[in-house]
């Protein structure tokens, strides 16, 4: 009954994934906005949901450093690379570092892509999560269900947001929007098939950590602030920290 359960529980998650994006799609007139609390959301989950679940799953050290925080800057580093090797690729089709035709400082729409894909994989891992604390007992299957859902606002905020900032249409963004929806339900149905080991899981989690951190520090609070340097900004981008704060803590 348990593996039901948490496929029942995934659907909930796939309505706050599309009610995410929906609002994100909603409110572009205050872009500014939009990108603040999506840069808040994604440190919070960053910081206080997924760092500590990667320690914690990950736990084993390599030249006295922990497996999980080595793949947390591998997983910064490679977000980093993907970025410029798609920029370098851009300017190779023209003088203009973002190609004939573009702008300066025009994104790379396949960054807000391969970005948007690695929140679907995140999504699909979620539901993978979810299963598995359902396998392991109705209270824990509880605390996890009430952490996915109440952060799948975020997940859906943020697909939405990163696969617009980078200049993509709205039809591939509300594609993305809708892959990242149906994954975590995905996932939660694999369960029935599998069990994912803990140690695998946490070393995802890291990893996928690096690459939320990046985009949220290098490329989307930078563009909240730059034409738009407001407090407002700023107290967005805390009210998202501060709400995965409340979700993790409720979760817990």
């Amino acid at each position: 009954m348990q593996g039901p359960m948490a496929v029942f529980v995934a659907l909930g998650a796939f309505l706050m994934t599309l009610f995410g994006g929906w609002t994100a799609q909603r409110v572009t007139d205050r872009r500014h906005l939009v990108l603040g609390l999506a840069g808040g959301l994604m440190l919070g989950v960053v910081g206080l949901d997924l760092l500590p679940e990667a320690m914690h799953a990950a736990g084993s050290e390599i030249l006295g450093v922990p497996q999980a925080l080595l793949l947390f800057v591998g997983g910064f580093l490679v977000a980093h690379l993907v970025e410029r090797l798609l920029a370098v690729r851009r300017a190779s089709h023209g003088g203009d570092p973002h190609g004939p035709g573009h702008p300066a400082g025009e994104r790379v729409p396949q960054v807000g892509l391969t970005a948007a894909a690695a929140m679907v994989g995140h999504s699909l891992m979620d539901g993978i999560a979810l299963g598995a604390a359902f396998q392991v007992g109705g209270g824990m299957g509880t605390a996890v269900a009430l952490a996915v859902i109440a952060h799948d606002f975020a997940d859906g905020f943020n697909t939405y947001t990163i696969t617009s900032l980078y200049g993509n249409d709205r039809r591939r963004a509300v594609t993305m929007l809708v892959a990242d929806a149906i994954a975590p339900v995905l996932g939660a149905a694999s369960t029935l098939l599998f069990t994912l080991p803990a140690e695998a899981l946490g070393s995802y989690l890291g990893f996928f950590g690096g690459v939320l951190l990046y985009l949220a520090a290098a490329e989307i609070l930078p563009e909240a602030h730059h034409d738009h340097p407001a407090r407002s900004t700023l107290l967005c981008t805390v009210l998202g920290v501060g709400f995965i704060w409340v979700v993790v803590g409720v979760a817990d």
